[in-house]
Formats: structure tokens, sequence, C-alpha cells
């Protein structure tokens, strides 16, 4: 048995979040399934099991099945935090009985509409899984872990105001590449409070339904890829401008879109477009909620000559979970563009992110 699923093994009795209350409010997101994956694909220099022994203290057990979701009542179950025991306990039956690409491929529609679930954490979850299921298709723990993000992401499924909403005049929707998009988001005045009370202010928010329709629209399902890239790219950059605002929750404008990334090529191609919107809605989102109207600029890190060890390096000694996968998400746009830029955010994430 590899480490990782060992990790997850250990992990697996733990719900995906701690300290909320018994009215499903919010708590904070587990992310040691999200991290680990990192930690063992990336080869980073630490123990994983030291690692999890103090991440496991933080965290309560898995919730208890209330009422079994079945292929007839799933719908009223969606967004219902309470059910998130019945939902681990559904996708565990499904994962059993059918091949994973499968239960993937139907699920994934059916919870795309409310991917700012969990602050996005529901799809990142899925998309670390489905990573370490390319790696090795019949890594039965890495199958249960594609159950426990799938539950966590219908547990926590809620649609975003405006998504969808006709746009007043949509001949002045511009076709803006990412960054330009991003940087034409509108901000909510009041940038104060839960992410759930952020987002509900939205439906008020001039400008959003317009700028969801900015960015520049596929022509076909094979120009997705470049696109979504492109969007992982541009949320990394405006992290050095705008990660000082919010450092933990800015990093998922970068981490949701590259989830998606990687579990595209698992995905049968009508849902490519999709999910492209999706998540670039999920992005703009937290943009507007967290993101401030001017960036700062900042002194950027300074880089090694060795910037991509010194990256992975900074990841393991820091030690926190979103610095890691922030990092590991630059990686994978340096690794595209070759732009040193990108490993500075990841530094810079480093440098505004407290180290447990």
């Amino acid at each position: 048995m590899t480490v990782l699923d060992e990790a997850y093994q250990r992990l697996h009795g733990k719900g995906p979040e701690f300290g909320g209350d018994e009215e499903g409010n919010h708590g904070l997101t587990n992310h040691g399934p999200m991290a680990v994956e990192v930690m063992v694909r990336r080869g980073l220099d630490l123990n994983v099991h030291r690692w999890l022994d103090r991440y496991l203290d933080r965290l309560t057990d898995l919730p208890g099945t209330v009422d079994p979701i079945t292929a007839h009542n799933w719908r009223a179950a969606l967004g219902d935090p309470r059910r998130i025991g019945d939902w681990t306990a559904w996708f565990t039956r499904q994962l059993a009985e059918h091949p994973w690409r499968q239960v993937l491929a139907t699920w994934w529609p059916r919870l795309l509409p409310g991917i700012i679930a969990g602050s996005t954490h529901g799809v990142i979850r899925v998309g670390h899984a489905v990573r370490a299921l390319r790696a090795a298709d019949d890594d039965r723990p890495a199958a249960a872990e594609l159950g426990h993000g799938l539950a966590f992401w219908a547990a926590r499924w809620r649609p975003l105001p405006g998504l969808g909403a006709p746009v007043p005049d949509l001949a002045e929707a511009a076709a803006l590449t990412a960054r330009a998009a991003l940087a034409a988001v509108p901000r909510l005045a009041d940038q104060s409070g839960l992410i759930a009370h952020r987002l509900t202010r939205l439906a008020e928010l001039p400008g959003w339904p317009a700028a969801l329709a900015n960015l520049r629209p596929p022509a076909a399902p094979a120009d997705v890829p470049v696109l979504l890239a492109d969007l992982v790219e541009a949320a990394v950059l405006d992290y050095l401008g705008h990660g000082q605002a919010s450092p933990v929750l800015l990093v998922h404008t970068a981490t949701a879109p590259n989830a998606v990334r990687h579990v595209l090529p698992v995905l049968p191609t009508a849902m490519w477009v999709p999910s492209l919107t999706a998540v670039w809605s999920a992005g703009a989102a937290i943009t507007a909620a967290y993101a401030p109207a001017r960036p700062e600029s900042p002194s950027a890190p300074q880089l090694g000559s060795d910037p991509v060890a010194e990256v992975l390096d900074l990841g393991a000694r820091h030690g926190d979970e979103h610095v890691i996968k922030f990092a590991d998400t630059a990686l994978d746009v340096f690794d595209d563009t070759g732009d040193p830029r990108v490993l500075a955010a990841a530094l810079h994430a480093a440098r505004l992110i407290e180290s447990p």
C-alpha cells in the first residue's frame, strides 16, 4: 500500500469540515486529503504521516447517516450539509458497484451548477482524487477519496446568483481574455462576513450578470483546455496584487480551475464547455467577494537559481495546506509557460499565510 493510500485511509473516518454547528453552518474545510495528494505526487521533503498526526487533531469524525439517499430522492438532499453522512454512504455504494469514471460522468453535470460548494473545496477535492486515480486507475483508497469529495460537493451544493441570467445587452458582452475578464469583475462594496453572506449579496451587485458573460467563450470544446489554462494562469498572477486582501480565500480563484483542468481529460467532451463556464463563475464570485478594487504592487519575492526547487522546499518547510496547494498550481502553470512570476506568486502566498 502506498503512503497516499495509507493517508487516505487515516482521513476517511473524518468529516469534510470541522468547527461548524449542529444546524450545518459552515466550519473550516478539511484540506488533509488534498494536501497529502500534492505532498506525495510532488515528492515534498516532509513526513506525510507526521504532518497528518498534527492535522488529524483538528478534525472531527464523519457524521453518521440520517436518511438514506436513493436514485429517487437525491435532488432534495442537494445542498443539505446535515446529510454529509448520507451522501458519503451513497457515493461509497455507487463506487463499489460502478467504475469510478462512470460515477464521475453521471454526477459531474448534476453537481456543476453548485460548484461554489464549500468555497469550491468540493470540486478541488474531487480534482485531487481524480489526479490520483489517473495515476493508478484501480486504486481503491483513491476511489473512496473521490466518493468523499463528491459527497462534500453534493452536501454543500449551492447555485450562484446571476449564473445563467440574461444579460441586459448581450451585444455589449465583451470577449475578454481571462486576465481582463477577472479585472472587469465588479467588487462588492461590503466585503464583510462569511462567504455565504457575501455570495448572497452578488444578486444585487450592479454589473454582476454582465461580468459573467465577459470571458471569451470557446468556439468548440477543443478550445476549453487552453482557456482553462489561461484562467488558472491569470488567477495565479492576480494573487500578486490581490492576495493581501484575503490570503487564504483568494488562493481558490486559481486552485478551483486547476482542479477542473485535471478532471477534464476523463470527462465526456460535451461537459467541457459547461465546466469552464461554471468554474469561471466561481472564480469571478470569489474575486467579487474578496479581491480589492485596486490591486497593490508589492515587491515580488526574489527567486534563486533553481526556483522550482525553492518553491517545493518552501511548501514543505511552511507546511500550511493552502500554501502547498497554491504552490502545486503555480508549478503547473510554470510547466506550461515558464513565467517566473507565477513562482513568485507562490512565494508571496507563503509570505502572507501564517505557518501552522
